[in-house]
């Protein structure tokens, strides 16, 4: 079943100049196909949106100053599976966790600073790209 995801390649992987291996590492994936691709700077009003379900956290706060500190990478990923796949390509948050192979388990350096974002259900997707992408949905 083809599927839409948001992925957003974060400030530290725009940072440490890292984009074109992850989006490499995308597109290389047989049958996925970035249908949209942007370097934006956002504003806090989308990152509160965005991160609406984690007010509250410990993390909420210190997450969003991180999303302002810099330009993201935001794309729309089409493709069999995946949301899955571009989770699993991604790896778990934290970087001595992640395999090699992974994002970030070749890329990643601290829990918070670990360079991707991907959605993580088709809901997640659906409601996300309606964020980032309004004109697409």
């Amino acid at each position: 079943m083809t599927q839409r995801t948001l992925v957003l390649l974060k400030p530290d992987a725009v940072r440490r100049s890292l984009v074109g291996e992850i989006v490499g590492r995308i597109e290389r994936k047989a049958d996925w196909k970035i249908s949209a691709l942007e370097l934006r700077t956002l504003d806090r009003a989308t990152l509160e949106t965005h991160y609406a379900e984690h007010v509250g956290r410990p993390f909420y706060e210190p997450l969003v100053e991180f999303m302002l500190s810099g330009p993201v990478v935001a794309m729309v990923v089409e493709g069999e599976r995946v949301i899955e796949g571009v989770r699993q390509l991604a790896g778990p948050t934290d970087p001595i966790a992640a395999p090699s192979g992974s994002i970030r388990g070749d890329f990643g350096v601290i829990v918070r600073e670990n360079l991707i974002h991907a959605s993580d259900s088709e809901e997640s997707a659906e409601r996300e790209l309606k964020i980032f992408f309004p004109g697409l949905v």
